[in-house]
């Protein structure tokens, strides 16, 4: 009698795709993300059919046109419909774990399980890391950088070019200098009800204006990203409200637990947004919060999670590895944060 075997590369090929999915899925981002513009974050994945650095996304502007009425004619009225690309860079990411006869024998498919979790929270807190730098990166000449990166004239030309989508606590900033914006925010301007209704309304108002996410037929929100100190502000400030905030929110697939719901703006926590540091007036302590709309971000697999073994130490010690390439990207045309509304808040440390 003939037994079927599974062969080991259909093994590993069945775990790096489970790996993949769990890891994406479980990652605290991830129901902000779909493949659709109408997405916070886009994700794009090409999975190496195409040689290159770069994946480009596209990028759809709304029409402005008054269209016709009544006898009008269409034909020759029509309006350009405005497109163009983004591209997102790509790189390799790698990590690897090791583990010694002395501990365990392993077969090459447990060794892979022994170190999933490990390997997959890594994974998770990589991603979550390159989503929050890029929702406080810098446009330059060259590109995004990171915040810490990025030279005083460089965040200058980014303020000046984004003044339309950026608060300095209640609204204070003269938008030129940074620092001198910044030095404006006190610890008195915490996060409140009406600084989050007024990002929203500023955000409606952009030219161009930040595109909402469309729920379901006719239901319109953004998605404030916000540290643990200004989340904390909030709350307490909400009081009574709180309540029905939750209650109205639930039903919201933008919403889920510990979140909270205001004018249309779903505030999701995420405690590891950090200050950009006591650079307010008297030595306050300042936190970024990111309200987004569609196509805030976007993230590029050229290749998917790939898991790989190795043994040396004559057998001794096994390791099992995982790569992918990808990039993260805020999106950004004609120097402008494509969906991304910056606020910067007083917010004491937790």
């Amino acid at each position: 009698m003939a037994l079927t075997t599974v062969s080991a590369n259909n093994i590993a090929q069945q775990w790096d795709a489970d790996f993949f999915t769990s890891y994406v899925r479980a990652n605290r981002f991830k129901r902000y993300m779909g493949t659709t513009e109408n997405s916070v974050i886009q994700l794009k994945e090409q999975l190496g059919s195409k040689a290159g650095d770069r994946i480009h996304l596209m990028l759809i502007a709304e029409l402005s046109g008054a269209g016709q009425t009544g006898n009008g004619l269409l034909e020759g009225n029509e309006e350009a419909l405005a497109n163009y690309e983004f591209p997102i860079a790509v790189s390799t990411i790698r990590h690897a774990v090791a583990v010694t006869d002395n501990e365990q024998q392993y077969t090459e498919a447990d060794l892979r399980n022994a170190g999933k979790e490990r390997l997959k929270n890594w994974a998770m807190r990589k991603l979550r890391t390159d989503i929050i730098d890029q929702l406080g990166a810098i446009n330059t000449a060259s590109g995004n950088k990171l915040y810490s990166a990025a030279s005083a004239a460089e965040r200058n030309a980014w303020l000046v070019a984004n003044s339309d989508r950026i608060l300095f606590g209640t609204g204070t900033g003269a938008y030129s200098v940074l620092a001198t914006d910044l030095a404006t925010v006190t610890s008195s301007m915490t996060l409140s009800r009406s600084i989050v209704s007024k990002m929203k309304a500023r955000a409606e108002t952009a030219s161009p204006i930040i595109r909402p996410v469309v729920v379901g037929e006719d239901s319109e929100n953004y998605v404030l990203f916000v540290g643990a100190g200004a989340f904390r502000d909030l709350k307490l400030e909400m009081g009574s409200d709180l309540r029905d905030a939750r209650e109205r929110g639930k039903a919201n697939p933008l919403f889920q637990d510990g979140d909270l719901e205001w004018d249309g703006v779903v505030i999701r926590k995420i405690q590891e947004i950090a200050a950009v540091g006591t650079v307010g007036a008297s030595s306050a302590r300042v936190e970024p919060v990111y309200l987004c709309g569609a196509q805030a971000l976007g993230v590029a697999w050229a290749t998917r999670t790939k898991s790989t073994t190795d043994t040396r130490d004559y057998g001794f010690v096994k390791g099992v590895g995982i790569h992918e390439m990808r990039g993260v990207q805020k999106i950004v045309f004609n120097q402008k944060d494509h969906g991304v509304f910056t606020g910067f808040v007083g917010a004491t440390a937790v």
